[in-house]
């Protein structure tokens, strides 16, 4: 498309194959955009796009990304606010019609497999090395290992005496991160061959009952898993958490043996139907007789419309 539509707190530059979120760097703009800085976000990421109405007069553009996309999305699970949410763009209502206009157009760049969930990350996350400070220790990555290194002021007495931890990714199966802004958050890494045993769920001098299912433990609160770190207030911030916990997912995927299913391959777009270019061709005239759309824009947008037929 070769366009950009500048909204509060970010700017979406779209390209042939990818939308470049920019965000804004300042004292208003959430602090997990300016850690995030700026996301590319392919096409064949997202499954759809909407146009609501916003707050205060302005409406808010968002590009729906398909589930299993994007790990920073994946390892929020749900838990992100609307205010810190990477994909919405909020515009002064005035601009509706012309985000009207980028809304259609991302909408006929979604790939075949929109509606589907993605077999691999397409987003790409922060990379490492990367750090924060978490309530009972600090938190390390360096690409190929997750390091906890407690701190006495906080670490519980079980976390001592398991002393520091140092966990391979190719060990994990994942991560479990609960926001800080929640109450008891914390950030626990998940082994990829967890014990199928309970510590003392069979008395001592007594057999399993053969054929009997395994018992499985339930896992320690997270301020006695040396395998998690607790956050608590001014510790273990969103804007460092979560693309911390986002990196070691991805990096936790791609170490893992490649599915046995081909990755999906993104087909080339076919010629469009005559009738949705005359369509955007009309919405494209109401733009520029509004004067959201120059003659040069104007001429230059048509000319590839119809070069579409």
């Amino acid at each position: 498309m070769g366009d950009v539509l500048a909204g509060i707190h970010a700017t979406w530059e779209f390209d042939t194959d990818s939308v470049l979120i920019r965000f804004e760097r300042g004292i208003r703009t959430p602090r997990l955009f300016q850690s995030l800085r700026e996301r590319r976000v392919p096409y064949a990421a997202l499954s759809s796009v909407t146009l609501t109405p916003g707050k205060r007069g302005t409406v808010v553009l968002r590009a729906v990304p398909r589930p299993g996309a994007d790990p920073l999305l994946e390892a929020a699970a749900g838990q992100l606010k609307d205010g810190c949410d990477p994909y919405r763009l909020v515009l002064p209502a005035e601009r509706e019609t012309l985000a009207e206009y980028y809304a259609d157009e991302l909408r006929a760049l979604l790939g075949p497999d929109a509606a589907q969930s993605a077999d691999r990350f397409l987003v790409a996350t922060p990379e490492a090395p990367m750090q924060f400070k978490a309530y009972d220790g600090r938190a390390g990555f360096d690409g190929d290992r997750i390091s906890f290194r407690w701190f006495w002021t906080g670490a519980s007495t079980a976390k001592w005496k398991a002393g520091d931890q140092t966990f391979p990714v190719t060990e994990l199966s994942g991560v479990e991160w609960r926001s800080p802004e929640a109450f008891e958050g914390y950030l626990r890494l998940l082994p990829r061959n967890p014990e199928t045993t309970a510590p003392g769920a069979v008395a001592a001098g007594t057999e399993a009952v053969r054929g009997a299912p395994p018992v499985t433990p339930h896992p320690a609160r997270p301020d006695q898993d040396p395998a998690a770190v607790v956050f608590g207030l001014g510790y273990g911030p969103v804007h460092e958490s979560l693309p911390f916990a986002a990196a070691v997912l991805e990096s936790v995927r791609r170490k893992q043996p490649a599915p046995a299913t081909p990755a999906a391959v993104l087909a080339g777009a076919g010629r469009r139907d005559p009738a949705d270019i005359a369509e955007r061709i009309r919405h494209l005239g109401e733009l520029h007789r509004a004067g959201l759309v120059t003659d040069d824009e104007f001429t230059a947008k048509k000319a590839q419309l119809l070069a579409e037929l």
